[in-house]
């Protein structure tokens, strides 16, 4: 994956609309969820990384229901990096899809799609306890410290709201008298 540099505009943009929306809108000024926040969205812009876990073949784990078995495999296996890195995915993964593509989430549960793998996985359960799980291992690395994956996942609910909130305001970006009234008062 490449390292998007810190003064990119599209860090800029995702870094002011999720500290806006999750301080103003939501009442809820957490820097270190923000950035957290604001960082998932970055990586996830390169699409690889909704896959990026992958299977004892080397194949993509694709599906929430998947990756939670990956996790309790490894988890059996005594592999603890690789439990708390998988789960710490499911969280991303589910913040990212409850809050940034709620139709998504609501297509596999009620267009019929009963033959999804993730038709009975409820994200919301899925990413709050993955987050549980990850808040209770240390970070290797040292970058992410437990007590922010317990605020991840006792305030879940509120992440998604603020990224529905964010995902609001692309749209706006993307809607054409918006852009043609930008157009006329910047040029």
């Amino acid at each position: 994956m490449t390292q998007i540099p810190e003064q990119h505009p599209l860090r800029q943009l995702f870094g002011r609309l999720t500290e806006r929306n999750f301080s103003e809108t939501l009442g809820w000024p957490d820097f270190q969820v923000t950035e957290y926040v604001s960082n998932l969205l970055l990586e996830f812009i390169h699409i690889d990384q909704l896959s990026r876990i992958k299977d004892h073949e080397g194949e993509p784990v694709e599906t929430v229901v998947e990756l939670l078995y990956a996790a309790e495999s490894h988890s059996q296996q005594s592999s603890a990096e690789k439990e708390r890195d998988i789960h710490r995915h499911i969280g991303d993964l589910t913040l990212f899809l409850a809050g940034l593509f709620p139709e998504y989430c609501k297509r596999i549960k009620c267009s019929g799609l009963i033959h999804h793998k993730d038709f009975l996985v409820d994200y919301v359960k899925a990413g709050k306890r993955s987050y549980s799980i990850v808040a209770t291992h240390q970070d290797p690395q040292g970058k992410n410290p437990p007590a922010l994956f317990q605020t991840l996942s006792t305030n879940f609910e509120l992440c998604v709201a603020g990224l529905g909130f964010v995902r609001l305001d692309l749209d706006r970006f993307q809607d054409p008298n918006l852009n043609q009234a930008q157009s006329h008062l910047f040029h």
